[in-house]
């Protein structure tokens, strides 16, 4: 029986199956549903997990080389809620572009993982190295 790291056994199995170049989409709760995309529901209750939460518990096992999000986060969220976001993804190379052009990437990925986030345009795209 797992003990420590992720014990979610449907996130565990997604995650196993990322390889180089693969991409994972972290949501926001209202996040829409893709159906051509396996879909990991993490959220409980609004803001319970935060995508902050998840990456603290992928990050330490996921070797990413980019990220991607939605430029209009930057305009939507305060100084805090931006600086949050960059310790999450622990120095991993942040890349912004407008909404629409972030939503064309989602069904390229590997699969989702909708948390209770509630954060303006918090959604992002960890490509795998």
């Amino acid at each position: 029986m797992l003990i420590d790291g992720i014990i979610n056994p449907q996130l565990s199995h997604l995650l196993c199956r990322i390889r180089h170049t693969n991409a994972l989409v972290i949501a926001d709760a209202a996040f829409p549903f893709w159906p051509q995309i396996e879909t990991v529901d993490l959220t409980l209750v609004r803001g319970i997990p935060t995508i902050a939460q998840v990456l603290a518990a992928i990050l330490p096992n996921f070797k990413a080389g980019a990220v991607h999000m939605a430029q209009e986060f930057e305009s939507h969220n305060d100084t805090e809620t931006r600086n949050l976001f960059r310790a999450a993804l622990r120095d991993v190379p942040l890349h912004f572009q407008p909404h629409n052009d972030f939503k064309k990437r989602v069904p390229d990925a590997i699969g989702l993982i909708r948390t209770g986030d509630t954060t303006p345009y918090g959604n992002l795209i960890l490509i795998s190295v």
